[in-house]
């Protein structure tokens, strides 16, 4: 299990004014914290990059990738800003990412293939919907399977996102539970062992107590681990979170234990 941090993003005051800037050192800052916190990969969220997008984004890859030797996954919905950071990439980067959407299997899914590179698919409906349930998460993402091998691209690369929404949703329980059950089925759905990715901030979006919110992210995250999650996207300084992260991942992993592995 990779935990990557989704704390470089562009509603973040900070990170925001210093790539309207470009000033390094508040990314590299933050960066440096992340690694420290636990952090295996960082997500550059730059939003949609609607001004100067190549620039930018190349900016931010650069920035980060002179101090880390960590992944980065370029997380926006401009293709050229995607295509602007896989050019600037000197390390390993990940796209992230596309869906069903015509606009993103049009630009964005060829890039995987163009610059030999994984890719993160949503399991999101043409709309940019999420489905409903299970069953409708799975034929998603069969379809998206079909469209990835339509574009050449080997089924390695494909990393599957199955869309947890927040639980204050009407529905936001049942879809969490959903979630679950199609991280499990995925492998046996497509015949090969799918990566798979989940956003788990994204539980717990939106109005509620911080301490609860809190306790909801940690008691979520060892379910993900028991469905067998390849990736977990959350903010890396929540440092119990990151705590309870590393004890699944020592019970889980193929290797003798050892307290010193907690932290």
């Amino acid at each position: 299990m990779i935990l990557i941090a989704d704390n470089i993003q562009i509603t973040n005051k900070k990170i925001e004014r210093a790539m309207e800037n470009y000033d390094p050192v508040p990314i590299r800052k933050m960066v440096k914290e992340c690694e420290s916190a636990g952090a295996e990969a960082i997500d550059i969220n730059s939003g949609p990059l609607y001004r100067d997008p190549e620039k930018k984004m190349a900016f931010l890859v650069e920035t980060i990738q002179e101090i880390s030797d960590l992944p980065v996954l370029i997380d926006t919905a401009n293709p050229r800003a995607i295509e602007s950071g896989l050019n600037a990439n000197k390390k390993e980067a990940i796209i992230n990412g596309f869906s069903l959407e015509p606009a993103k299997l049009e630009a964005i899914l060829p890039l995987a293939k163009k610059y030999e590179t994984d890719i993160i698919g949503y399991l999101l409906y043409p709309n940019g919907h999420v489905p409903p349930d299970e069953p409708e998460r799975l034929n998603v993402a069969v379809e998206l399977y079909q469209e990835v091998m339509k574009a050449g691209i080997e089924e390695k690369r494909l990393i599957i996102d199955p869309v947890l929404a927040p639980v204050t949703w009407n529905n936001g329980s049942f879809q969490a539970a959903e979630v679950l059950n199609v991280i499990r089925n995925l492998p046996d759905l497509l015949g090969f062992p799918v990566k798979t990715i989940v956003g788990l901030s994204n539980l717990i979006t939106g109005g509620g107590y911080r301490e609860k919110k809190l306790l909801l992210e940690r008691s979520y995250l060892p379910m993900l681990v028991s469905s067998d999650i390849t990736m977990i996207l959350l903010n890396i300084f929540h440092a119990e979170t990151v705590r309870t992260a590393r004890a699944c991942d020592s019970l889980t992993r193929q290797k003798v234990f050892a307290w010193e592995d907690l932290g």
